[in-house]
């Protein structure tokens, strides 16, 4: 009940800042939710239900977002939600299913999937490319991960911030240009064998609907990528180039941010946030682990002096 109380909280909040089709949108997405809510007033019998802290924290920075980026972000919002909201229903389903709230429970589904959905994704046509959303937080986290475990591996190796700086930089720039190769490559044969399956269908007289969104080009692709993963490589070496002379303030630096692209992460997807976060920290924390031993262990053997 209170994701629900956060779903009106936060359309009724968005619904001022918002302006022309997106506003529209939200008028008549507020009616729907407050139905939904209702329901699960009188299911559980609560008469005055409060937001906790966390959902509070939630709403003002999500608010605060959207008054800052605009209608782009209102728009990201209003999908973002509808995941989470599609998701979060089906689980409900799961448990109310066979009880004796089963018909009722049905109904707001149906409401939830036919009309509130049809709103969100038939209204307004998607503002961000979905695909170049996926593209820059898949570069940002290799950059980020890989590059971490770099620089904590050469800490291990080297111990001078010089040697360390140099090697960081050498990766970031090699890791950038070949995960700007591999999205191209992988892009531009995506496309292909889409061809080759169009003119099939095509020689069938099949008719080939347009899918409504626009596509990315491989240049495009390729470019997103690679600056988004040297984006996250600067992210561990910046402290090294401002004269850190061990791993801990690229770890801290790096652990901040991936924390927070967890959390976008998770909310775009309608994932749970703490899973998401813990799985990237436990990620993140084995890729410094293991390199730092790495490091040391090669030190130790080969005597490796700078």
């Amino acid at each position: 009940m209170l994701d629900e109380l956060f779903d009106l909280s936060l359309y009724q909040s968005l619904q001022s800042v918002a302006t022309g089709e997106l506003r529209s949108v939200l008028d008549r997405l507020i009616p729907i939710e407050a139905r939904h809510f209702a329901f699960w007033q009188d299911a559980f019998d609560i008469r005055s239900p409060r937001l906790d802290a966390g959902r509070r924290l939630k709403l003002l920075v999500i608010v605060g977002l959207c008054r800052l980026l605009g209608a782009p972000a209102i728009h990201l919002v209003l999908e973002a939600i509808e995941i989470y909201g599609v998701r979060k229903y089906l689980r409900v389903w799961q448990t109310y299913a066979d009880g004796p709230l089963g018909a009722a429970v049905r109904t707001v589904l149906e409401d939830e999937f036919q009309h509130e959905d049809a709103v969100v994704t038939g209204a307004a046509a998607r503002r961000l490319n979905p695909d170049c959303v996926r593209n820059i937080f898949l570069g940002l986290n290799d950059g980020l991960v890989e590059i971490l475990g770099a620089v904590s591996g050469f800490f291990a190796a080297f111990g001078a911030s010089l040697a360390v700086l140099a090697a960081g930089l050498t990766v970031a720039v090699a890791g950038s240009l070949s995960m700007a190769a591999g999205a191209w490559i992988a892009s531009s044969s995506e496309r292909e064998v889409r061809a080759t399956e169009q003119g099939r269908r095509r020689f069938l007289g099949e008719v080939i609907e347009p899918s409504g969104e626009a596509e990315d080009t491989p240049v495009r692709a390729a470019l997103v990528v690679g600056v988004s993963y040297f984006a996250g490589a600067m992210v561990p070496v910046l402290p090294v180039l401002a004269g850190a002379g061990t791993a801990l303030p690229s770890a801290i630096a790096a652990g901040t941010l991936i924390v927070l692209v967890s959390v976008i992460l998770a909310f775009l997807s309608g994932m749970s946030v703490g899973r998401r976060v813990l799985t990237n920290v436990v990620v993140i924390a084995a890729a410094v682990a293991i390199t730092f031993a790495i490091g040391a262990l090669t030190r130790r053997i080969w005597g490796i002096q700078i």
